[in-house]
């Protein structure tokens, strides 16, 4: 995690030094800098397995993607601001100081396993390992991804990726645009329109881990519940969507983006948790091979 915040924090604020040298030399930037971001959510995954128990992860999950949608929503408020004021090199000069400031607090006080923090409690870290899935009978050896890729749940799991992560990215790229397009809104409205789906979205992932949580506690199946948030993530944006051709205004066009993806976030309770579910050692490296996929 570490190494992927250093190397996309360089990337990033090399852009504009490469898009001004060369096309190759861009490509060549952005490739790093893809490779270095594509670490985080996979390492997120194991470090969650390792620091909560399976009653309490979704909870985890839905806190820590609250911060993934949140810098979607700063990037996208504070971004038209910094290009007016400083020009295109202050943006991206920015964002990548943010990496390092971040890496700062993360590296002193971030230990890989929760027995090696310094300010755990004996009783919490007993509850941690209480609430783990026992996965003593799984080997450690990473299994083979001809083997991976031949059962069903991988296979269930990289297609709800694929479906869940179009959606997100589309939206994240088009939105600005469509808001420009459709209503002819300037770039700092075209913001705001944008912003308060993913401000939405950061509040309903954490709801809907909480709510799975709550269920798992109460009695619940794991499976059971996983199916239910994840039936909830694709059904609510599908009809949102697909009823945005009704929208007369942006407003009630923003409202229907964020209710899709207030839908969509319940997904992070759905098969992004069910990896740990099936395979809690190999959660990350199995992640990160759907993710490629």
């Amino acid at each position: 995690m570490a190494w992927g915040v250093v190397f996309w924090s360089i990337a990033t604020f090399l852009t504009p030094w490469a898009a001004r040298h060369s096309t190759a030399m861009l490509l060549a930037v952005r490739a790093l800098f893809g490779l270095a971001e594509g670490v985080a959510i996979p390492s997120m995954s194991t470090h969650l397995f390792r620091w909560f128990p399976c009653n309490e992860r979704a909870s985890a999950v839905g806190i820590a993607m609250a911060g993934f949608h949140l810098g979607n929503v700063m990037s996208l408020l504070v971004s038209p601001i910094i290009l007016s004021s400083v020009g295109i090199n202050g943006t991206f000069a920015f964002f990548a100081s943010l990496g390092f400031v971040w890496l700062s607090a993360w590296i002193g006080r971030i230990p890989n396993d929760p027995r090696d923090s310094p300010d755990i409690s004996h009783s919490e870290l007993q509850l941690i390992r209480a609430g783990k899935i026992d996965s003593k009978a799984e080997s450690s050896q990473l299994p083979p991804l001809r083997h991976l890729f031949s059962k069903l749940p991988a296979l269930a799991v990289v297609l709800a990726n694929v479906a869940n992560n179009w959606g997100y990215f589309v939206l994240l790229s088009w939105m600005p645009v469509y808001f420009k397009t459709v209503y002819n809104v300037n770039l700092k409205q075209a913001a705001w329109f944008s912003a308060v789906p993913f401000g939405v979205m950061a509040l309903s992932g954490y709801l809907a881990g909480a709510s799975s949580d709550l269920m798992i506690k109460s009695g619940c199946s794991i499976i059971h519940v996983r199916k239910l948030m994840q039936t909830i993530g694709f059904i609510g944006p599908a009809v949102s969507l697909l009823s945005l051709k009704y929208a007369q205004t942006p407003i009630s066009a923003a409202v229907l983006m964020t209710m899709a993806l207030s839908f969509s976030a319940f997904s992070q309770a759905g098969y992004f948790l069910n990896i740990q579910d099936i395979a809690p050692k190999h959660a990350g490296f199995i992640l990160g091979n759907v993710m490629f996929h």
